[in-house]
């Protein structure tokens, strides 16, 4: 490790939200192995960060320097389907408490962490950060990715009134080991990495897949994800925001023929067009965070899918052999 990382983290405490979560827990990772002695882990189960009372006492106990806020109300479309209010309301008031509370109590900086589903639903490709205002979010998860959009306008806010040092990072879609693999509520690769399995391991002759699979989608590793947010963490300090991505978007039916090969099924897949597609495109320019503070995606796709299908299936494993 250079000596110019570790010492960055010297003394440093560090406060992640969410950070027990999907990309918290590599979040952590990435931090302890840049040398960061002291990160904070705040659970769910102790601190409700929708209540201002306890994001404020949590942020006395803990005294960081650096928060990265990670903590969020997600899921796949279905879940923004069905519960919009609650996508709103939750993460709003999070991202509210927390960015209020880190300034009211002298945090040096916050990383806030938003997502690809801010921008409008018909951005030109590449999406490039100055596209966020040009219009509305895609309908099925505008209202949680207005609530992420929010983040960035107090940021700004509170730099320009406050001189709060906060910045703001928008990620593609994520995949990777330790991802939730849920059928209704989860994304995209760990939904179908699961029904291929399942089905494979049925003998089943085919798989539903939901949509019409022609729209397209970018993904990043979740590992190279929070190698660019602590990246970010060290070096950027500016009002802008800042895209995660690879900078390649691949259909949705490219990418299941993909996992299906990964997962090992020989069946077909049969797509159910009665179910929403979602946006029509997503793929991001990745200059600004390249430009700004050397963040270039190092994994590859498909070498990424058999990682996650490879963890999956050890997962599995282990939880056939835990006792009833």
């Amino acid at each position: 490790m250079p000596e110019s990382v570790a010492s960055h983290w010297d003394a440093r405490r560090v406060l992640v939200t969410g950070g027990a979560g999907f990309l918290g827990a590599h979040v952590v990772a990435e931090l302890q192995s840049r040398g960061c002695q002291q990160v904070m882990v705040p659970r769910s189960a102790d601190w409700d960060l929708r209540d201002v009372q306890q994001v404020g006492a949590l942020f006395a106990s803990e005294r960081p320097h650096v928060v990265i806020h990670l903590a969020a109300v997600v899921g796949g479309i279905e879940a923004n389907r069905r519960s919009p209010g609650r996508f709103f309301h939750d993460n709003a008031l999070m991202g509210i408490h927390v960015v209020d509370q880190a300034r009211r109590q002298g945090v040096d900086k916050l990383v806030a962490v938003g997502t690809v589903c801010a921008y409008p639903k018909h951005t030109p490709v590449p999406f490039r950060e100055e596209d966020l205002w040009s219009g509305y979010p895609e309908e099925t998860n505008a209202p949680y990715g207005l609530a992420k959009r929010m983040l960035l306008v107090q940021l700004q806010a509170y730099r320009q009134e406050y001189g709060f040092e906060g910045i703001c990072l928008f990620p593609v879609n994520l995949y990777g080991p330790g991802d939730h693999f849920d059928l209704v509520g989860g994304h995209v690769i760990p939904a179908l990495i699961r029904k291929f399995t399942e089905a494979r391991d049925r003998g089943d002759d085919h798989v539903v897949a939901w949509g019409s699979g022609e729209v397209s989608r970018e993904f990043l590793y979740v590992g190279d994800a929070a190698r660019g947010i602590v990246a970010a963490a060290e070096s950027y300090d500016a009002a802008e925001p800042v895209n995660l991505g690879t900078g390649r978007e691949i259909k949705i039916k490219e990418l299941a023929e993909l996992i299906k090969q990964a997962v090992g099924f020989e069946g077909e897949i049969q797509w159910d067009r009665s179910r929403p597609d979602g946006q029509p495109r997503r793929c991001v320019d990745v200059s600004r965070a390249r430009d700004a503070f050397a963040f270039e995606a190092r994994m590859l796709l498909e070498e990424g899918l058999r990682r996650t299908v490879a963890w999956y299936e050890t997962a599995r494993l282990a939880d056939r052999e835990v006792p009833a």
